[in-house]
């Protein structure tokens, strides 16, 4: 019933930039604070970022801060990351997640697994050097 697809990832130089999309169905976006994660071969799957339902609060990775930047559209029922400035530690597989919540924030785990009720499939970041 609930799909959430990631797109926009592909193979980029170091330096260059790339934006994420993630397109949800089977459920309303702003009842969903909403996270990226990543994934390395042979790594724990890691959180990126997080953005409250209404776009009030986000939350980043010290590895990305400065660097990334998450946004949505609600009624698109879409979800963004805006890559710079990429690096060769980027290479990794990125997912969409999304939090049912009752307010207006993410999770205080937002950065772990757990906190999140739907996950999307994965679209590959390769960034070389």
């Amino acid at each position: 019933q609930v799909q959430m697809v990631e797109s926009g990832g592909g193979l980029v130089q170091a330096g260059g930039s790339l934006r994420l999309s993630c397109t949800a169905s089977g459920l309303t976006l702003d009842d969903y604070a909403m996270g990226w994660f990543r994934q390395a071969p042979g790594k724990e799957r890691e959180g990126v970022s997080c953005i409250s339902r209404s776009a009030e609060r986000t939350y980043y990775a010290d590895s990305v801060k400065g660097r990334f930047t998450i946004s949505r559209d609600n009624a698109k029922n879409t979800l963004y990351l805006q890559m710079s400035s990429l690096k060769p530690e980027d290479t990794t597989m990125s997912y969409c997640a999304a939090d049912y919540r009752g307010d207006d924030s993410c999770s205080g785990s937002w950065d772990q697994v757990f906190a999140y009720h739907h996950w999307g499939q994965g679209t590959q970041v390769t960034v070389s050097s």
